[in-house]
């Protein structure tokens, strides 16, 4: 996608993901919004509503300060342009550790490495 001379509102109708989590903590609960593609761009809210409504005003703010600093503004990530696989190099000790693990636990290495990646994708 070019994206030299889009203005404000050209990337503002983009289809970014937005990502919205119910937060509980001791302080009541909300629901915190960011914009997957936008790295920092972040809002919430008291209901879903609030925090769609405040995070989109948020990317607003976020793509016009880039704009106005003369930085590129990423386009959003398509996942249908990913095949879902990757080759990763690691130290052949690295290896053994996850290859004995994986087999203990009854498992292929790729589904035991997929598992450890979610555990991290989750903190």
């Amino acid at each position: 996608m070019k994206t030299k001379n889009m203005n404000v509102q050209a990337y503002f109708d983009l289809p970014y993901n937005i990502v919205l989590r119910h937060i509980t903590d001791d302080g009541g609960s909300y629901y915190f919004a960011r914009v997957q593609e936008l790295d920092g761009c972040m809002s919430d809210g008291e209901t879903i509503e609030e925090a769609y409504a405040n995070i989109k005003e948020a990317m607003e703010g976020w793509i016009e300060t880039k704009l106005d600093a003369g930085f590129e503004v990423p386009v959003p990530v398509n996942a249908e342009d990913y095949s879902g696989k990757f080759v990763v190099r690691i130290p052949k000790s690295l290896h053994a550790r996850l290859a004995i693990d994986a087999e203990r636990e009854g498992v292929s290495l790729n589904q035991y490495a997929l598992y450890k990646l979610a555990q991290g994708q989750n903190k």
